[in-house]
């Protein structure tokens, strides 16, 4: 285990991919002083996630999986 996957937990990203069911969409998390992407999928399976949403990463699978949601209502 990497030191830094716990701490990706609770960031916030921007959708640059849709994510959604049966879709392999793609983040853009700031980390580690820069900004990186990341291969996702939405953390509720039936959630779909339109580009450029704003996210929080629930879960990291090393080296670049997250699982996400949209971070605000509506």
């Amino acid at each position: 285990m990497f030191m830094d996957d716990a701490s990706m937990v609770g960031l916030l990203g921007r959708v640059t991919g849709t994510v959604g069911p049966g879709l392999v969409g793609e983040v853009i998390v700031r980390i580690r002083g820069g900004a990186e992407h990341f291969l996702a999928y939405p953390a509720s399976p039936k959630e779909r996630i339109e580009t450029g949403t704003v996210v929080m990463v629930m879960e990291h699978l090393p080296p670049r999986t997250v699982y996400v949601t949209a971070a605000y209502d509506g």
